[in-house]
């Protein structure tokens, strides 16, 4: 099986592998790594005077500017990515939003920062934020066996909503499943329904007992899309739509019921098709992401949410779920690898937490420094693989080197297997 075969069965992962990774931390919590994020976040020197974190940042000097102009168009040159958009924010003025590229390679129209685009799995991050909600009003438990609200799951009598959220419930991933490759390819105009991706993943054994280890399976976020359904008593985007994205005040974020998709936006290039070619997917259908990765939003929009998914605070200094829960959230167990890991629909990468997303024709990144308060987001126009690298990943890797290179958000390649 090819790498852009073994990638699409992926399904809308986000993290190039996230199957395996999580951070060993002693007593089981991973948070952002303390202190001041080293380097020039960006130009470096603190600003005069006390703040509500102690470490603002000045702006971004010219040099660093262009520092990052050359990094970005360097992985643009090797990657072939047609186009790109980046911002940076840190506290007061420091900030750099530039767009590269273009937003479509007939027309020639160059790429913009105010483009709608899909984000892919960054999705499961507004779904997991649901669910802790229903969590803080008493409707769920985070312990509940997914089998008390969803029936014919296997093991389902003792998945929690927990391992379910936190990748390890041993449910195989729909989209690994050979006849939904095939559905999907032959026709990816074509929509699907929550449960029929279910079918997908049920027909398979189980591949070990849940909580066991790490597996990123986005069966489980379907699962937990119907919870929120069941629970908070609306379709799973109008629940969202109420009850997290107007709070935060996202007003350009959406969940789409089928293909559509608001405009301005760029075209999407991708070689996940049956032949193998690069197509246009602007057109494709995301619902068999649902609840895993069928969103949209604008470099703005994941701006505020960087930030919020990450503290759990909103933008006017309420919360979006309790301290307690936003604690729990980044706690993740052990794993082999050191300095990242993933906690209830959210990673830490070095100290940047968030989520990154990739479906076919659209790739970004959007993540957040505790440690300086900065944050970081990313969107491209293409999901197509550069040694065996998501090219969401090496621009975020090229930036973190130049702005906080003690933060590097670097991510290991997963190897091509079935």
């Amino acid at each position: 099986m090819s790498h852009s075969f073994a990638r699409l069965r992926r399904g809308v992962p986000v993290l190039a592998v996230v199957g395996t990774l999580l951070v060993p931390v002693a007593g089981g919590t991973a948070v952002a790594a303390p202190g001041s994020a080293a380097g020039v976040l960006a130009a470096g020197s603190p600003s005069p005077g006390p703040s509500a974190s102690g470490a603002d940042v000045r702006d971004l000097t010219p040099s660093v500017a262009r520092r990052l102009d050359a990094a970005v168009k360097k992985v643009m040159r090797e990657a072939r990515v047609p186009g790109v958009a980046v911002g940076i924010w840190t506290p007061d003025r420091g900030r750099y939003v530039r767009s590269f590229g273009v937003a479509d390679k007939s027309t020639r129209r160059a790429m913009t920062p105010d483009l709608f685009t899909r984000i892919g799995s960054e999705t499961k991050t507004f779904t997991v934020t649901a669910l802790l909600q229903l969590v803080d009003q008493g409707k769920v438990a985070l312990d509940d066996p997914i089998g008390r609200y969803v029936h014919g799951v296997p093991n389902g009598n003792r998945i929690t909503l927990r391992q379910l959220a936190g990748m390890r419930s041993g449910l195989f991933n729909y989209s690994a499943d050979d006849d939904f490759y095939k559905a999907l390819t032959s026709d990816p105009r074509r929509p699907f329904t929550p449960q029929q991706l279910l079918d997908y993943s049920f027909r398979h054994p189980v591949l070990f007992p849940p909580g066991q280890k790490f597996f990123y399976s986005n069966t489980n976020l379907i699962l937990l899309g119907l919870v929120v359904e069941q629970r908070g008593g609306q379709r799973l985007a109008d629940y969202i739509e109420q009850h997290v994205l107007d709070p935060a005040g996202l007003r350009d974020t959406l969940f789409p019921t089928g293909s559509e998709f608001p405009t301005p936006h760029a075209r999407g290039y991708t070689d996940q098709t049956a032949t193998g070619k690069v197509e246009d997917a602007t057109g494709w259908n995301p619902s068999w992401g649902w609840a895993a990765g069928a969103m949209i939003s604008t470099l703005d929009d994941l701006r505020v949410w960087a930030r919020t998914v990450a503290t759990g605070e909103l933008p006017d200094g309420g919360r979006m779920i309790s301290a307690n829960l936003q604690k729990q959230r980044l706690v993740t167990p052990a794993t082999p690898i050191p300095g990242i890991g993933y906690g209830l629909g959210i990673f830490d990468v070095h100290g940047w937490i968030g989520h990154n997303g990739s479906l076919p024709g659209y790739e970004s990144l959007t993540v957040y420094l505790p440690a300086a308060r900065a944050t970081l987001v990313v969107v491209l126009n293409t999901d197509i693989n550069h040694a065996g690298q998501e090219p969401s990943t090496l621009f975020g890797e090229a930036i973190t080197k130049i702005i906080s290179p003690g933060h590097v958000f670097d991510l290991p390649a997963e190897p091509a297997a079935r």
